[in-house]
């Protein structure tokens, strides 16, 4: 209960209850009847906990705000909140201290105490107690305060001071008004129950603290540190205290503000201003009692480099000038010594060159051309460091453009330098000062244009140019008030320099009359890449200086390489090369020398036999040609030949002896022989030819024996008996096989015939026949070749069961259920051609063509067969193979019923559930397929999950779905097609308004621009809060970006905030963004600037609540109020 006029009404007290009267600072008496027990101290909730900071809840009524001219409003409104996330905390009770028991009430300080103004006027004066008597036990503190005057109401008045003397440990500015309390108890043994509630409560009080320590500043931090402190009266249980650190800016007669409150012994101070004298302090907090605040500690944040400028402002402009102007900005402790202006010279290019750079906050920029844009920005130095640059700004000059002057004229040019003149224009007075400024494009460093020239010269030449290399020029002609534009181009090429000589030469293929010169280009080749090269020779060794040689021209052309024929023999000559270009000819290169090589040897003597001649070998020995430079180094080559006609000599010995062996000759057999000398030359001619027979032998080659094939197992051979080289034939030896490799002797004896079984059909073999006597085996007879008849196929091997169809010509369906892809092996044809397979199932017979696969269809699910099968070909069918025993597989599973679960602009969410078959296990796997552009369905899930989800679609979309499962039993059909479609996106949140002001009480707000969404049009809603308005009320709607403001009411806060809508053209549907954060501005008559506050996530300590959080709190004291009312009359009744 309160009472604003002083006077309390008689209140009847229920039996056990006993009421207390509080008057604060305003003069307002509050009434609290609580029950007659045991105190106990109060418990907070986490929010509300003392050692964190609460609102006040007392500033959320009328009568409890300190008088203003100016309407206030909190800086945060629910727009600070991200939209749609408006955290509702639960509201602190309007009178928090009425529930607290007055034990000891000068040691206890409330919430309000921390965070309320100082009273404009106390009605009484305020009487303060000693430490000493904060901290004296609870029956002394009671009955002190109970044995003050009486009112005339009846009640005991008590005063008592707020304790401790704590001294500024509330917010920034604020003091700890006193507090005074009104009890009367009902009755008399209330002081025996507040004795023994006494002798169990006894305060523990901090101690006073040191100074904090600081470290670590910067210009804009600093760390704070302090000690823990020791807690006097504590009774053996050591309380939890806290500490709380205050901090003020504005000298030690400022006011502090509590910036950190908790229990750590350091803490960072951020978000400080450079160069600025701070003091800091620090006190402890135990059991929700606040012990007395150290000295301050004084100390002072480092200087920073400026803030960032303003752009640049115009205030002047003529054709060929323009007059700038900027403010300085915050210097943040450091003098400001320069201000640096940058231009972009008029290019567009975003590059900047500096133009000033000095103390002056005003430039003029002269010397421009007339009716074009330059783009300007500034920045500011001190002594710590450069600002950041401003923003860009762009500013015209007056006038047009004058005309453009004529371009540059070629005169001469060379490897490295172009010599270019030009004209003085008409226009121009005799006294006018014209100075020309001559660019230059070069296209291997960029397609910006330098200035090579700037002058009052009518010609220049430019130098340090590269060889035959292509510049553009052109010309710029200015005057004290104008500059003219850029000329058209001027191409121009400079030529080549002379070549350097040839690299590399080099000889090769020398001969005794011929010799091959090659050699690579020239490292330098002066700038042209058309050379011509130029061979010279001299006879001779390169003895002497190479001039005074006789030098003749042997090539001169293109090509890199020169065949020298028609040379003497052994002979040495010297080569040089040079090339000649445009530019001249080119050094001649080193010399070459080169020597031919000496000529082939001359004739040698007929070979002669060396001992006795032997019937497989003979040593054959010859002379050599005529002794001679010519013959050092010399090689022999001897060759044999057969006398009979047609028969090619063949070399048998290479070498440089005059002597060799010749082997693997035929008995009594007659040859040819000869020889020929070669040295570096090559070969000189043969010698007279010799004829040599060797001694009688072993037997000679067999005829080739007669095969006759009686059957395809069997075959028979024959020969006939061949006379010895004069020594009987002791036995014949027959060698039988499919090829030349794999041939055995399979008979080996005096008989003329041989019969072979157990051969293949349709099968080649081939045979060779020897003779032997006592001087040895004769050589083979010539390879007879025979093939056996076809027969019947054999056997099928390999017959078995195929995973799937392994003829992909296969068009019908295929299931494993009632399917059986089988597959085997081709047998041996035995030379017929095979025709057709069969196939027995059961009683039943399948024949299929010449394959070695084949499906059987329409057989019954989960079912055994027994099969068997065999070839057949021209001769007939083989036998049939060993029985297969396969079963087939149950039926695969149908598709599920495919849903939408969740739809997104980017996204859809995909379920299905159960196949209504039976046959499903735990092992089936779905798959889900989407078509695609090219109307194609591909696999985008596949697994044994009910869900999916599809990320990275186009908003607005159809898309194409369809699902099929699989199981053991195998693939089953695919489900019909779903179509599913993507909703549309949501605009993006604008960043917050620009509020501009106008003449007046009118502002003009702007904000961001989005591009139309899909061909959707964007518009744009603007709300304001201004004033006590509780609500944003919207005051424009439309396309534009921009919007005025006008009828303002002066000294108010206004907030302004704004949110993009997209108008859907084909459902006419309106979809709304989020709020963009919120912009401030207030209205001061007094102050002509527009103050635009940028928004703070964080409500600083001391500030009040919004309108909507005032309006809760009323609510709830009123429920709260109506809850009390309601338990008292229960009471009473």
């Amino acid at each position: 209960m309160m009472s604003p006029n002083g006077s309390i009404p008689p209140i009847h007290v229920p039996p056990g209850y006993v009421s207390q009267v509080l008057e604060d600072n305003t003069g307002l008496r509050r009434v609290v009847v609580m029950p007659h027990s045991e105190c106990y101290p109060p418990s907070y909730s986490p929010a509300l906990s003392p050692s964190h900071h609460i609102h006040p809840p007392y500033l959320t009524h009328p009568h409890f705000i300190p008088a203003s001219h100016t309407s206030y409003y909190p800086p945060v409104s629910p727009g600070d909140v991200p939209p749609h996330q408006f955290y509702q905390h639960r509201l602190p009770p309007i009178y928090p201290e009425e529930i607290i028991p007055l034990y000891n009430i000068s040691t206890f300080m409330g919430h309000e105490e921390y965070c309320k103004p100082p009273p404009k006027k106390l009605k009484q004066p305020v009487e303060r107690t000693s430490l000493s008597q904060v901290t004296s036990p609870l029956s002394n503190s009671y009955k002190n305060t109970t044995a003050c005057t009486t009112t005339a109401n009846g009640y005991g008045k008590s005063h008592s001071s707020p304790g401790g003397g704590g001294g500024g440990g509330g917010s920034p500015g604020n003091k700890r008004p006193d507090r005074r309390a009104r009890g009367s108890p009902k009755h008399s043994d209330t002081e025996p129950q507040d004795h023994d509630v006494d002798t169990r409560r006894v305060q523990a009080v901090p101690s006073g603290m040191d100074k904090p320590q600081v470290s670590n500043v910067q210009s804009r931090s600093a760390l704070v540190s302090w000690t823990s402190v020791s807690v006097s009266g504590s009774s053996g249980r050591v309380p939890s205290c806290g500490y709380e650190l205050q901090l003020k800016d504005k000298g030690r007669d400022g006011k502090y503000k509590v910036v950190y409150s908790g229990e750590e012994l350091q803490y960072t101070l951020t978000d400080l201003r450079p160069a600025t004298d701070y003091h800091v302090r620090v006190s402890t907090v135990c059991n929700s009692v606040k012990g007395p605040s150290s000295d301050a500690r004084a100390f002072t944040t480092h200087s920073d480099p400026p803030d960032t400028p303003l752009p640049p402002r115009l205030s002047h402009r003529t054709k060929s000038s323009l007059t700038l102007q900027w403010k300085p900005p915050a210097d943040n402790g450091s003098k400001i010594t320069n201000y640096v202006l940058e231009w972009d010279e008029g290019k567009k290019n975003s590059i900047f060159r500096e133009y000033y750079v000095g103390h002056q906050r005003h430039c003029k920029v002269m010397r421009l051309c007339p009716a074009v844009g330059y783009t300007f920005r500034v920045a500011v130095l001190n002594g710590i460091g450069t600002s950041g640059f401003s923003t860009e700004v762009l500013f015209y000059t007056t006038g047009s453009l004058p005309q453009t002057s004529l371009p540059p004229r070629l005169v001469q040019t060379g490897p490295s330098w172009v010599t270019l003149e030009w004209t003085r224009p008409n226009s121009c007075s005799t006294e006018e000062v014209v100075t020309y400024t001559l660019e230059m494009q070069d296209e291997t460093k960029g397609l910006d244009f330098q200035a090579v020239y700037s002058g009052l010269e009518l010609n220049r030449k430019v130098e340090s140019l590269r060889r035959n290399t292509q510049y553009k020029f052109r010309l710029i002609i200015c005057s004290g008030e104008w500059c003219s534009a850029p000329s058209s181009l001027l191409v121009c090429k400079t030529t080549p320099d002379r070549p350097g000589p040839p690299v590399n030469p080099a000889v090769n293929t020398v001969t005794y009359h011929s010799f091959c010169v090659t050699w690579e280009p020239p490292q330098d080749d002066g700038g042209s890449g058309d050379l011509t090269y130029v061979l010279e020779i001299s006879e001779g060794k390169s003895e002497g200086v190479s001039e005074e040689r006789q030098w003749a021209t042997l090539y001169r052309g293109p090509e890199r390489k020169h065949l020298c024929e028609d040379r003497k023999p052994a002979t040495s000559y010297s080569l040089r090369l040079s090339c000649v270009n445009v530019g001249g000819q080119s050094q001649c290169s080193d010399d070459l020398t080169v020597c031919t090589h000496i000529p082939p040897p001359g004739r040698c003597q007929p070979p002669s036999i060396v001992g006795n001649v032997k019937h497989r070998e003979m040593t054959l020995q010859w002379d050599g040609p005529l002794c001679g430079e010519e013959s050092e180094n010399v090689e022999f080559s001897l060759e044999m030949c057969a006398m009979e006609e047609g028969s090619e000599p063949t070399e048998v010995y290479c070498g440089c002896k005059a002597e060799c062996t010749v082997g693997n000759l035929l008995t009594g057999t007659t040859y040819r022989f000869q020889v020929r000398a070669a040295n570096s030359a090559g070969y000189g001619p043969y010698s007279e030819s010799v004829e040599i027979s060797t001694a009688a032998g072993p037997p000679g080659q067999c005829s080739p024996p007669a095969i006759n094939v009686t059957s395809h197992t069997c075959a028979e051979v024959t020969w006939e008996n061949k006379e010895s080289s004069g020594i009987d034939i002791s036995e014949y030896r027959l060698d039988w096989g499919r090829d030349l490799d794999s041939l055995e002797l399979v008979y080996s004896g005096t008989e003329t015939y041989f019969q072979i079984s157990n051969l293949e059909a349709s099968t080649d073999y081939c045979c060779r026949l020897q003779a032997v006597n006592q001087a040895g085996a004769g050589p083979y007879s010539d390879l007879v070749t025979c093939r056996t008849p076809a027969a019947a196929p054999d056997v099928v091997s390999g017959f078995r069961l195929a995973d799937h169809p392994l003829n992909p010509a296969e068009s019908e369906p295929f299931s494993h259920s009632t399917c059986l892809a089988l597959t085997w092996d081709e047998p041996h044809c035995n030379g017929a051609e095979m025709t057709s397979y069969i196939i027995s199932v059961g009683d039943s017979i399948i024949t299929t063509g010449n394959v070695t696969c084949h499906i059987i269809r329409d057989l019954l699910p989960d079912s055994e067969y027994s099969l068997q099968i065999r070839a057949e070909n021209e001769m007939g069918p083989g036998p049939f193979s060993q029985t297969l025993t396969v079963r087939t597989r149950p039926l695969p599973p149908s598709p599920p019923r495919l849903e939408c679960a969740a739809v997104g602009p980017q996204s859809l969410k995909l379920r299905w559930g159960f196949s209504s078959r039976s046959q499903l296990t735990e092992d089936t796997t779905y798959v889900l397929q989407m078509e695609d552009r090219n109307q194609r369905f591909v696999v985008v899930y596949r697994g044994p999950s009910h869900t999916f989800k599809l990320q990275r679609l186009s908003e607005s979309s159809r898309y194409r779905f369809r699902i099929q499962a699989v199981s053991e039993a195998g693939e089953g059909p695919f489900s019909e097609t779903y179509t599913f479609c993507t909703t549309k996106s949501l605009p993006q949140t604008l960043k917050a308004p620009r509020v501009v002001q106008l003449e007046g009480n009118a502002r003009e707000v702007t904000w961001e621009s989005i591009p139309p969404m899909r061909g959707d049009r964007i518009s744009y809603v603007l709300q304001v809060l201004g004033g006590r308005d509780a609500d944003y009320k919207q005051v424009y709607k439309g396309d534009e970006t921009s919007f005025q403001l006008s009828g303002l009411q002066w000294n108010t806060d206004y907030r302004v905030r704004v949110f993009a809508c997209r108008r859907c053209a084909d459902t006419l549907q309106e979809l709304c963004g989020s709020f963009s954060p919120s912009a401030h501005f207030n209205l001061r008559r007094s102050d002509a600037t527009l103050a635009v506050e940028a928004d703070v996530t964080r409500v600083p300590m001391g500030s009040t609540l919004t309108d909507e959080q005032f309006a809760g709190l009323m609510v709830f004291g009123v429920a709260s109020l109506s809850v009390l009312m309601a338990f008292l009359l229960q009471l009473l009744i």
